[in-house]
């Protein structure tokens, strides 16, 4: 078992070697920060993913596999000062550069094994989950904006949580068992077992209040969650959980949102519908959509303006622009009108 374990790691090197693009997605997508992630936040991202993915969590598993690697091919390029810089200022490309310059690029020189066991001391990926005690996370419902959702944006939010604060006294806890061996003869040595602390300084709980920044990325998707580790409740010994803020697309005014098209009505007059008209619509970003008409227009008439819909998101694709025309009859006519009419339809 240990043996084949290790030729799965090996392997995943492998394909972490040859990984010299990660495409549709940045590194920090991957792992799920902001492009201002600390070093710690980048830890804590990676060590919740590397045990989702861990090989010895999802056996056969060929697309979690490939993820594992993934992560642990970007991580070894953001946890590292010079290439995460050289990323953020040219991409990928200025990777590549750097690596044939004789500088490590990404991906090179990186050993899933080293990484994943510098995080969780040589154990295994159960013998980690069990020893982690995490808090409950939090999911906010996040209404954004078409606009945002169209452009990206950012949002301010007010959070007020739990915060663990020191308070007189001790208290018993739950640290870890250490072990070490001692030798008890020649070549004959004796596992042993310490607890490295039995007592520590108390806590409580206070409430605390704060802003927190949530980017909206272009072509986001109801569903969608902005996620912010250990900003969940926190547990006292433990991890706090995630703080996760679900996306949910705000009513809007004018438009109206179906995956990446959108839809609009638009209402002429009786004349405009039988002769033609000139109109603009002003879009999410302000720019005028020309949606004019020469001919007759039917009422509950649908046209397509290709597009002109919501960006994809990751994507340099857009849905497209749907307007349904409603006509605005009078609600009563002249007898000379009727006759002009008649004269003119009849």
């Amino acid at each position: 078992m240990a043996h084949r374990r290790t030729k799965l790691l090996f392997l995943l090197c492998a394909i972490c070697y040859s990984l010299n693009a990660i495409a549709g997605k940045s590194y920090y997508d991957i792992l799920q920060v902001s492009k201002s992630a600390s070093e710690e936040q980048l830890k804590k991202a990676y060590r919740k993913l590397a045990l989702k993915y861990h090989p010895d969590k999802n056996q056969g598993n060929e697309e979690a596999n490939k993820k594992f690697a993934e992560i642990n091919n970007v991580y070894e390029v953001l946890s590292d000062s010079e290439k995460r810089n050289i990323y953020d200022r040219y991409g990928e490309e200025g990777l590549k550069q750097h690596a044939a310059s004789g500088g490590r690029g990404s991906g090179m020189g990186m050993n899933v094994n080293d990484i994943f066991s510098s995080f969780f001391g040589g154990g295994s990926m159960e013998e980690e989950e069990e020893r982690i005690v995490k808090g409950d996370d939090v999911i906010v419902e996040l209404d954004v904006s078409l606009e945002d959702l169209y452009m990206g944006g950012s949002l301010k939010v007010w959070r007020e949580k739990n915060v663990l604060k020191p308070a007189p006294g001790k208290r018993r806890c739950n640290c870890r068992n250490e072990i070490y061996h001692r030798q008890i003869g020649p070549g004959m040595f004796q596992q042993m077992t310490e607890q490295v602390c039995e007592q520590c300084p108390n806590v409580k709980y206070v409430r605390e209040g704060y802003f927190i920044t949530v980017d909206i990325e272009k072509g986001m998707q109801d569903g969608q969650e902005v996620s912010f580790y250990e900003d969940g409740e926190p547990v006292v010994d433990g991890e706090s959980g995630d703080l996760r803020f679900r996306i949910r697309t705000a009513p809007h005014d004018l438009f109206r949102r179906e995956g990446i098209d959108l839809h609009t009505t638009v209402t002429l007059t009786l004349v405009q519908a039988l002769v033609g008209f000139e109109k603009t619509i002003k879009h999410l970003d302000e720019h005028l959509v020309n949606i004019s008409a020469k001919g007759i227009t039917k009422p509950k008439e649908v046209r397509k303006f290709k597009g002109e819909g919501m960006p994809l998101h990751m994507s340099t694709k857009k849905g497209d622009l749907y307007v349904t025309f409603e006509v605005l009859f009078p609600t009563s006519l002249t007898e000379d009108q009727k006759t002009k009419i008649k004269e003119t339809l009849g």
